[in-house]
């Protein structure tokens, strides 16, 4: 099985990050192949931007040369999910889906801990699309900016389990989503000092995806995500 891990910025360091979480948790005979997007901004903190990573994901991937079982969209809050559907037939998997659902297992509510500020109706609404929303506590963020969390593991651990403490104890989460791709290796921590399983965005998506690969599953082409009609669209930055 190969499953597509799609970095949503162009942070070669981020993407290797991403793809080593992602290969920690998957199975021996899964291969992960971790992809950075042709085109884009250095990190994704905003519509804009994750509007440019949409298009820049699908550019990347409708391009990878080799077969694969399914795709991960390593970006927490990012649009293009569906446009992804629309266009492959294998499972898509949204990190940001991925971790809300697999929390609802281990307990009754969840709070995602992320970025800045400014990330948080991105994610609020991602949520609210999927109908994860109801059992979410709250989204909060940490202040940091999606570079800084490679710059000072230090600073960066401390901004977000002091985040991730104020969720458990103000907002009544009993478990915590890393809400960035970014956060990777954090979850030990975090359960040390609050006690509530924490849940990695990539690692839950690996772990959706082989699933959906095993059962022999593929995304549904009968309506909302049947290919896109033929017609002519200029400029578009590949071809499908």
């Amino acid at each position: 099985m190969r499953i597509l891990v799609v970095n949503v910025n162009t942070t070669e360091a981020m993407t290797e990050a991403i793809a080593d979480t992602a290969r920690s948790v998957a199975s021996a005979d899964t291969e992960i192949a971790g992809l950075t997007p042709e085109f884009g901004a250095e990190s994704v903190e905003g519509n804009f931007e994750s509007y440019l990573a949409a298009v820049a994901v699908m550019q990347r991937v409708t391009t990878y040369p080799e077969p694969y079982d399914a795709v991960i969209q390593a970006g927490y809050g990012e649009h293009g999910r569906e446009g992804l559907q629309e266009l492959l037939d294998v499972p898509v998997v949204d990190i940001t889906e991925a971790a809300a659902s697999t929390a609802m297992y281990l307990g009754y509510k969840y709070s995602v801990v992320t970025t800045l500020d400014r990330t948080v109706p991105l994610i609020e609404d991602r949520l609210k699309l999927a109908g994860l929303d109801a059992r979410c506590a709250s989204v909060r963020a940490s202040g940091l900016t999606v570079l800084e969390l490679d710059q000072d593991r230090a600073a960066t651990t401390r901004g977000i389990v002091d985040q991730a403490e104020n969720a458990v104890c103000s907002d009544r989460a009993e478990v915590i989503c890393l809400g960035c791709g970014g956060m990777a290796g954090l979850d030990e921590e975090i359960t040390a000092k609050t006690g509530v399983p924490v849940v990695d965005g990539v690692a839950a998506a690996v772990t959706v995806a082989e699933s959906l690969v095993r059962l022999g599953l593929h995304t549904s082409k009968t309506r909302t995500y049947r290919q896109p009609r033929p017609k002519t669209i200029r400029g578009w930055p590949f071809e499908r």
